[in-house]
């Protein structure tokens, strides 16, 4: 649970770090160096993977895991990321839950609670009330195209966290946050090299925003995410994400100078209670008759 807060934290910030650096930069070339740096440092440590025992028939989980993150999902992010604001976007990330806990339902045939439940309807609505108590943020050109480039995203990273859970036991977190650089290294580089010309000059803040994409988040999120899903259920581990939206609105508040009003405060403090009631566990009942 703490490597999940943490992966949510660190996802919350590289809103602004994408912002910070698509204002420079194309984005496809902002994507590719976030990838390529994630896959620099795993080769570097990569004697420290452990052992890989390839089971049959999982090449087709892989190629999906690969296809929705980090193919589709950081294309529509970025898409996303040019026509809506960083906060707008991470408000859409409050579905995310919703969208897994269905998913994991259908597929996984994981019971959901109705605790589980009414906390994830609760988050969602007080990160909907964030957004909605927020005022409009010039740098938004068209946020309903891009909030509906950001739903796309938050479809394939559903999918991502449901072949995630699947995957988890066979083959350690190292190893699949170590594909997702790998793959989007590779898938990245053509669009960046035919979407736009490299700058000839970037600025310190936005070559620093792509190396703390890369390092920071792309390692180290990824890697947190990856071993908080493998040791709880999918439709649980979900859940953190509605920690995103107040994440974002935060580094927004110290690193851009914006301010919560009275509203917002209140609706990120109902967004935490939702968090805080989805992982809710009351006590198990013990059958009588049962000793230990």
């Amino acid at each position: 649970m703490i490597c999940l807060v943490v992966a949510m934290a660190l996802w919350g910030s590289s809103f602004i770090a994408l912002k910070v650096a698509f204002a420079e930069l194309p984005a496809m070339w902002v994507i590719f160096g976030r990838m390529a740096l994630g896959s620099l440092v795993f080769l570097l440590v990569w004697r420290w993977r452990g052992k890989i025992h390839y089971h049959a028939g999982d090449w087709k989980y892989l190629l999906g895991l690969a296809a929705c993150e980090p193919c589709l999902y950081f294309l529509f992010e970025a898409l996303a990321l040019q026509y809506t604001s960083a906060a707008q976007a991470g408000m859409v990330t409050a579905l995310l839950p919703l969208l897994v806990a269905v998913g994991a339902y259908v597929f996984l045939r994981e019971q959901i609670s109705r605790t589980t439940w009414a906390g994830f309807l609760i988050a969602m609505a007080g990160a909907v009330w964030l957004s909605l108590a927020g005022s409009a943020d010039e740098h938004a050109s068209n946020p309903m195209l891009g909030n509906f480039y950001e739903l796309l995203a938050m479809l394939c990273a559903m999918g991502y966290t449901l072949i995630l859970k699947h995957l988890s036991a066979r083959y350690s977190p190292f190893l699949l946050t170590a594909m997702v650089a790998f793959v989007g290294s590779v898938f990245f580089f053509p669009l960046a090299f035919f979407s736009a010309p490299i700058p000839s000059s970037v600025s310190p803040l936005a070559l620093g925003a792509v190396v703390y994409l890369g390092i920071v988040v792309t390692v180290g999120a990824y890697g947190l995410y990856n071993f908080g899903v493998s040791r709880l259920p999918a439709s649980q581990a979900s859940g953190f994400t509605n920690l995103i939206p107040v994440f974002t609105l935060l580094f927004a508040i110290v690193l851009l100078g914006e301010r919560l009003n009275f509203m917002q405060m209140l609706a990120a403090s109902v967004v935490f209670a939702g968090v805080l009631l989805s992982q809710w566990r009351g006590p198990r009942v013990v059958p009588a008759g049962v000793l230990d």
